[in-house]
């Protein structure tokens, strides 16, 4: 096992960038999940009429013309939009340079479902109109990589620039991986985080037979539900949430104020089934124990957890079972919630919300809550924060997050 490293060493974020169904920039996204405001409603981007699931969560606002102009929002996947705005927030918000140390600035930004809205068109296009009516964009616009070579484009960050696919684990490894290449001296920066816009009739119909959707239509602000009883699926939704990763020594020499340090991390794979968590939750809790052992946090010390919470029968319940396994008797005592119960579950963009939200939590004090969690379900018996927000001083945190295919990746925050 790697050692720990020495907190002086811990990478830090100094910037935060976010597009989420609840705001368009960080701050009217913190402020809305603090205030326990959904953000969840009827699908507008394709006529969903005729699906078992007719809601989502959606970004509602954000122009691309506006944002990258006519012509590169017209060549750009709308992933890779929402990335590269947020990734603009993250830099101005961290006061950051990049053109005077542009080798240095490298870029990881994740995706999942990436570009699949622009593939369904262009697919409906060849089989209507024939090959001449596909975008000569369309290949180079909607590859996994492209959030991540778009946003360096957009800021001439010529570093290492990386993107990996872990399914819903994505953004969080993205974290991790910033904190690799800065501890291996390959970056001095790291624009790290996840982007995904993946709202379109194939993947819900896709969804919708595979059955782990929520169909509470009639009640969209109430439909996402982790940890409840009465919870019936998942809420699909669409973000970017992007931060700016530095090393300490770094940010010390330019005068930066960090949000926090990110201590270390973990992945495992539960080598189980192709959508569904190992229901014992062991390898999940092999993911928790290992990313606090190499942040140098005990149990007890733990402050906070992020949780995957994606209101699926048996991802709550195996969340629960893993966080009980690797913390014992110091899970009754540390709050846990999920901001998908206001946002959904923003896929690649997840995780670094999940971050997100640790770091913003020990800089305010306050814990954002898990609204609709009004009958806790016995088997998830943790310390939730239930509907409303819970005032309370963490200075270590952890983001969950829990992947299709059974990847488990773990990052853990201290106070900066």
């Amino acid at each position: 096992m790697p050692p720990a490293v020495t907190p002086a060493a811990d990478p830090v974020v100094t910037g935060l960038g976010a597009l989420t169904p609840v705001g368009l920039d960080a701050p009217s996204t913190w402020q809305a999940l603090v205030g326990g405001q959904s953000g969840i409603g009827p699908i507008t981007q394709f006529d969903a009429s005729g699906l078992a699931t007719r809601i989502a969560g959606e970004v509602s606002g954000f122009d691309p013309v506006e944002a990258l102009g006519a012509k590169r929002a017209h060549r750009t996947a709308r992933f890779s939009q929402l990335a590269i705005a947020a990734a603009r927030e993250a830099v101005m918000d961290a006061g950051l340079d990049i053109e005077a140390q542009a080798d240095r600035v490298g870029v990881a930004i994740g995706s999942a479902v990436a570009g699949t809205p622009e593939t369904e068109r262009n697919v409906r296009a060849l089989v209507d109109e024939g090959p001449r009516a596909v975008s000569p964009f369309y290949v180079a616009s909607t590859i996994l990589n492209m959030a991540s070579c778009e946003v360096a484009i957009d800021l001439g960050a010529h570093g290492p620039v990386t993107a990996s696919a872990l399914a819903c684990a994505t953004g969080t490894y993205a974290l991790l991986e910033a904190r690799r290449l800065i501890l291996a001296g390959e970056a001095d920066v790291v624009i790290a985080g996840g982007a995904d816009a993946g709202i379109n009739e194939a993947v819900f119909a896709g969804l919708s037979n595979m059955g782990p959707l929520s169909e509470r239509n009639d009640d969209p602000a109430g439909a996402s539900r982790p940890f409840d009883s009465d919870r019936d699926g998942f809420v699909f939704g669409e973000g970017a949430v992007v931060m700016i990763v530095e090393s300490a020594e770094h940010a010390v020499a330019r005068g930066a104020t960090p949000y926090g340090r990110l201590a270390g991390g973990a992945l495992t794979s539960d080598a189980f089934h192709m959508s569904a968590p190992e229901p014992s939750g062991d390898y999940a809790a092999g993911a928790i124990r290992l990313a606090l052992e190499r942040a140098g946090i005990a149990p007890a010390e733990l402050g906070y957890i992020c949780a995957h919470g994606t209101a699926t029968r048996a991802n709550d319940t195996s969340e629960s079972h893993a966080i009980r396994k690797a913390l014992g008797d110091a899970a009754d005592h540390i709050p846990v919630s999920s901001p998908k119960s206001m946002v959904g579950h923003l896929i690649a963009a997840a995780g670094a919300l999940a971050g997100m939200v640790c770091l913003l939590g020990m800089r305010d004090g306050v814990l954002p809550p898990t609204i609709n969690l009004t009958n806790p379900d016995p088997e998830c018996d943790l310390d939730h924060i239930a509907l409303t927000a819970r005032k309370a001083e963490p200075t270590t945190a952890i983001a969950n997050a829990f992947g299709f295919g059974g990847q488990n990746c773990v990052v853990a925050f201290r106070r900066a």
